[in-house]
């Protein structure tokens, strides 16, 4: 299963686990729930499980556990920018639907 961030999403990791002033990595997870079915989650974390997913550059790294890469194969975590708010988020082929807030989905 392929999963990929993107430049920006790095370089806010970078800037997020500089800021906090201790080495960790950002977890992106998918949880039962949400107003679609599953959703994402993001967490720092300390902890690296030997079957976790690991796409590190510099001081960033992104870890993603196998249950959750098998909904996120082939998606690509990013971070925006934008004039409402700034946040993560995954752009997922898998996802069927997907609410207004972006971060609960359906797969069929």
């Amino acid at each position: 299963m392929s999963f990929s961030v993107t430049d920006r999403a790095l370089s806010r990791v970078a800037e997020i686990v500089a800021a906090e002033g201790r080495p960790a990595a950002l977890r992106v997870a998918v949880l039962a729930g949400g107003c679609s079915g599953f959703q994402y989650r993001f967490d720092l974390d300390d902890i690296v499980a030997p079957d976790d997913l690991v796409i590190e550059r510099g001081a960033a790294r992104v870890v993603v556990d196998p249950t959750s890469l098998d909904l996120l194969g082939g998606a690509e975590l990013h971070y925006a920018d934008e004039l409402m708010g700034s946040y993560f988020t995954v752009r997922n082929p898998n996802a069927t639907s997907a609410c207004g807030c972006g971060t609960s989905f359906s797969i069929d």
